[in-house]
């Protein structure tokens, strides 16, 4: 099945010329996956916004959060025999891994869903404590009874992990610190209870058994989880045979519930497909894409600080209108609209 993604022609809607930087001394390296949510009437985003210092010929340099919420650079000769920079996200220093850009979450708004400005009064979100010191990432968002809940990646020496604030105005956050130890990532909370529980989908991660595939897991007050359980593997072979991450908050439709999830080769070239899950035991997988429903195709989602990537984490829903808002390659925010039945359709429903 070919690539059913109708893209914006406006596409790519932001890029990193289009905010200035947060940290005194940095720019802005890349804008990545939003997470996506309505409020006040708008349409608005919650980017992830990736700074560092700019690069020269002879050293690689980059950010880090302090305890106390300053901001480190560290600066390392690129001819350092304890350096591996093979990965623009990713280097190895004296065998620590540290990230090359330092990211943080920033509102931006809209009354159309196409053109996006950063409103006043509204706070950027940073890392806190010592839990967070390279940053935060990838934040999804889900209107659960009223109440926004923000799941996103927190970086440290320690690992990555997931963290949860909450907010019902966007200017006042209550912080609710690590909800899943490390590693984990692509954590998505439904956004209703099923049976009277809270449910949400994650990504632990093994580099020695197992792999990168989604679970499930359960909560009676959605910042407790257990009975976790596996749900989706890598397959060999396949578009995600390298890893398999969740989107945003499953969409509910009479079929199943449908999510939105991301998978890559190991050569780290990024799709979306789609999953249907039980209504009443989202546990149970009832279809899954044979082929991916997006794939880098355009130039800047192949061309980038990280290329061949599109990935979401957030979308808006009006009818059978699927709008995701997705980062493509690893430097642009983008747009694209789906047909949520031609989706259900392509697995068979």
């Amino acid at each position: 099945m070919p690539d059913i993604a109708k893209r914006f022609d406006q596409n790519p809607l932001l890029a990193p010329k289009d905010l200035p930087a947060s940290g005194q001394g940095l720019q802005v390296a890349c804008l990545l996956n939003p997470g996506v949510f309505r409020f006040d009437g708008k349409i608005w985003l919650l980017v992830r916004v990736a700074e560092r210092p700019q690069q020269s010929e002879v050293h690689v340099s980059f950010p880090v959060l302090t305890d106390d919420g300053g901001i480190e650079i560290m600066e390392i000769e690129l001819n350092d025999a304890d350096l591996i920079a093979t990965d623009a996200r990713v280097i190895r220093y004296k065998g620590i891994d540290y990230l090359t850009t330092l990211s943080h979450l920033r509102l931006l708004c809209s009354d159309d869903g196409i053109n996006f400005y950063e409103p006043e009064g509204y706070p950027k979100l940073f890392g806190q404590g010592y839990l967070q010191t390279f940053g935060i990432e990838d934040c999804r968002v889900s209107l659960v009874e009223g109440e926004y809940h923000l799941t996103f990646t927190a970086v440290s020496s320690n690992g990555v992990a997931v963290a949860l604030r909450k907010t019902t105005n966007w200017k006042n956050f209550t912080s609710h610190g690590l909800i899943m130890p490390p590693h984990n990532k692509d954590c998505a909370i439904f956004e209703e209870k099923i049976n009277g529980k809270y449910y949400a989908l994650h990504r632990p991660s093994s580099v020695d058994l197992g792999g990168n595939f989604i679970w499930i897991a359960e909560s009676p007050d959605g910042i407790h989880w257990g009975n976790h359980k596996c749900i989706l593997k890598t397959r060999a072979g396949y578009w995600d045979s390298g890893r398999v991450g969740g989107g945003a908050a499953p969409i509910k439709t009479e079929k199943g519930w449908l999510e939105i999830y991301h998978g890559a080769t190991k050569e780290h070239r990024y799709c979306l497909g789609a999953v249907l899950l039980d209504l009443e035991d989202p546990s149970k997988v009832l279809a899954r894409s044979e082929d991916p429903i997006m794939e880098p195709l355009e130039e800047y989602e192949t061309s980038g600080f990280f290329g061949h990537v599109v990935f979401t984490n957030g979308h808006i829903i009006d009818g059978d209108q699927l709008t995701i808002y997705y980062g493509a390659a690893d430097e642009f925010v983008c747009g694209a609209h789906f047909s949520i039945s031609e989706i259900l359709q392509s697995l068979g429903y």
